[in-house]
């Protein structure tokens, strides 16, 4: 498939670009190193109207293709991994919203979130309910027109600063998956407890909390009818993935511009290390998978753009381009020798930041059953 992009995308494209390396990247190391959430570069990009990115200008977003929101996220993870990491979970909670919830609830929480104005987090992930999801154990119990929620979440994005949060629990336990259904669960609700945030190996600004629940929600805080929640998760997922491919395109690209540029002025025997054969099949090869994952996230984004069915490329996507991601951030600080060990300069960080990727959002292994299941079933 030939991708061509349009003249708005390139300019989309540049623009953010430009806006990233000046105004995002040289705060990235700070942020690292005190394990500090990226407020300020959050509030630099609402008005650019990167938080509704995700969202048709009819609920507040600026309604550009999912092939410019992948672009977006790019060069944005290319800046500073952990401002990409707060953006992309905002965008799994108001996808939840806008792909399963009614009018009433898109009004009440989509243009807020899309200008800025409030931040969302998605609560899927459980202490011993990860990969499948079917397994949670947290419950929403009906009486009248109110619900029970109890239970836990853990390994939530966002949770400490969110203004809402989209909360998946079973409100049948027999019924399996079909039994999870999605709330929205707001900041000041009596009875949810937040703790953390983690101690991460990376995105150390893209702070992750624990989440205990014991309270009680109105029937308008339900997305969707009962039953429905597990379908609506894993439609969000299959947006989130692509979202996640592109970040690991994005850090890794940085990764890669690193060791091109130290190749070039690196002096090793009175010649640049780039003319040593070795180094240079490394750098073909990372060009070469940079640019493969690239294509498979933008054929992915491409599908979801045009309507058509696309969870088996998002998996695809994301399996490739976290793997990649991996393997050029690891080569990158190779290339760097004993400088990249550093933390003077940002290579570890890539390597660190880059690890996650092959977890959240479905581990590796997961992308694999997704794949399999899409080619043979």
């Amino acid at each position: 498939m030939d991708f061509s992009y349009s003249e708005e995308e390139c300019l989309l494209r540049d623009t953010l670009r430009r806006f990233a390396e000046s105004e995002i990247a040289p705060g990235a190391q700070h942020i690292d190193e005190n394990a500090e959430f990226p407020h300020e570069n959050i509030e630099k990009l609402a008005p650019l109207g990167v938080l509704g990115m995700n969202l048709p200008a009819e609920w507040g977003g600026p309604g550009v293709s999912a092939l410019a929101l992948s672009l977006a996220v790019e060069e944005i993870a290319a800046a500073c991994a952990s401002t990409v990491s707060v953006l992309t979970a905002h965008f799994l909670a108001t996808d939840a919203i806008l792909l399963g919830g009614d009018d009433a609830l898109r009004r009440r929480y989509l243009p807020r979130a899309a200008s800025g104005e409030t931040l969302g987090a998605f609560a899927l992930t459980e202490p011993h309910a990860g990969s499948n999801p079917a397994d949670l154990q947290s419950r929403a119990e009906s009486s009248g027109d109110r619900y029970r929620l109890r239970g836990s979440k853990q390994f939530i994005s966002n949770a400490g600063v969110a203004d809402f949060i989209v909360v998946f629990a079973k409100t049948d336990r027999d019924a399996g998956h079909r039994g999870i259904s999605a709330f929205v669960v707001d900041r000041d609700t009596a009875g949810m407890d937040i703790s953390g945030p983690e101690k991460t190996m990376g995105l150390k600004g893209g702070h992750v909390f624990g989440l205990a629940f014991d309270c009680e929600l109105a029937q308008d805080a339900r997305i969707g009818p009962e039953g429905s929640g597990f379908k609506l998760a894993m439609q969000v997922l299959d947006r989130g993935r692509v979202e996640v491919a592109s970040q690991c395109i994005g850090i890794a690209r940085a990764a890669y511009e690193a060791a091109l540029a130290w190749a070039r002025e690196r002096q090793v025997g009175g010649q640049p290390l780039a003319q040593y054969q070795g180094i240079r099949w490394l750098l073909a090869d990372m060009a070469t998978s940079l640019e493969s994952a690239r294509l498979l996230t933008h054929r992915a984004a491409s599908l979801r753009e045009r309507g058509q069915r696309f969870s088996t490329e998002s998996a695809m996507a994301k399996l490739s381009a976290s793997e990649m991601a991996a393997r050029v951030t690891d080569t990158a600080l190779q290339i760097h020798g004993g400088y990249g060990y550093t933390r003077d300069l940002p290579l570890e960080r890539y390597v660190r930041d880059a690890r996650i990727m092959r977890i959240y959002e479905g581990a590796s292994e997961v992308q694999k059953n997704i794949i399999a299941h899409g080619i043979l079933d």
